[in-house]
């Protein structure tokens, strides 16, 4: 018995994102790489921002339904005296430039507004679908955009240092959150203004900077055919879910779409399913007591 996952690249690997790029630009530079045309991002960076961009290619983009509500870590640099109408440094001006007399725990008192369970308005130019169309795609037409504000947690919001019109912050925020949007409101709530001018992902869910590569460096492995080394480890992934390895003949059921029962002592509803130490075939789902059925299907037998 062998596990078969196609030809081409099947595993997740993280880019750390250049500024300048948009995550689908990133996402077809993998693809023309890697010659792997199933290729999809864990999250959105807007064009200005770097970092941790994590990516699922080949039948691993059937895992991107597990990463909607990753948790996300930032630093960056918000600038003070004017706000934009995209909420950062690539947007117009939108409000008359004045001068900034902050002190730095003014500024730290303002954050700690923004820290918990928010009620936070989306940019205008954000890909908030309004009635199917993106909102950035209205708001360059000068349309008007109506977003309706949403719900979203802030667990940290911590500005480090501040210096001339521009203070340094971390964030740690769930998936949905625009931390142009803290930056703008930031401004807003202290009656300066204010726009964000720098941003760099951390960390989203389980992958961090230590885990990500540039784009060169990724054209190098392919050059060299050490491709398959920079993948994460399957055994990394969504770690909140139990791993369990099947025998030969649970692997041959499980991976043809039939239940089964593994030997799983937590209580977890999804597990992921392994042949032998690497080969992650399927995440499954708790029927009752150990039995399992496949909920996504990643390897077949051949």
């Amino acid at each position: 018995m062998t596990v078969h996952d196609s030809n081409g690249m099947n595993g997740v690997i993280v880019i750390n994102k250049p500024a300048g790029l948009t995550s689908h630009d990133v996402v077809n530079r993998v693809r023309r790489i890697s010659g792997e045309k199933s290729v999809g991002h864990l999250g959105t960076l807007d064009p200005m921002a770097t970092g941790v961009l994590p990516l699922v290619a080949g039948r691993m983009t059937r895992l991107a339904q597990f990463y909607t509500t990753s948790n996300k870590c930032y630093e960056g640099e918000i600038r003070f005296g004017f706000s934009t109408d995209t909420y950062d440094a690539e947007g117009e001006p939108s409000s008359d430039s004045c001068s900034v007399n902050l002190s730095l725990d003014e500024i730290r008192k303002a954050a700690k507004f923004f820290v918990g369970r928010i009620e936070q308005m989306p940019p205008p130019f954000s890909a908030k679908k309004i009635q199917g169309v993106p909102a950035y795609k209205l708001a360059r037409k000068n349309r008007d955009v109506e977003l309706k504000a949403v719900e979203v947690e802030v667990r940290e919001f911590e500005i480090t240092t501040f210096e001339g019109d521009r203070a340094r912050f971390t964030s740690d925020v769930s998936s949905g959150t625009y931390i142009r949007s803290l930056a703008h409101d930031l401004g807003r709530k202290l009656g300066c203004g204010a726009h964000l001018s720098a941003l760099c992902r951390t960390r989203s869910g389980e992958f961090g900077l230590e885990d990500a590569i540039t784009l060169e460096a990724l054209e190098q492995a392919a050059a060299d055919e050490t491709f398959a080394s920079l993948l994460v480890h399957p055994r990394r992934l969504l770690p909140n879910f139990p791993c369990v390895t099947a025998d030969e003949e649970n692997v041959a059921r499980i991976s043809n779409g039939r239940s089964v029962n593994l030997p799983d002592m937590s209580k977890a509803k999804l597990v992921k399913v392994f042949a032998g130490q690497s080969d992650l075939i399927a995440i499954a789902s708790r029927v009752a007591g150990t039995l399992f059925h496949p909920k996504v299907v990643l390897m077949h037998l051949q």
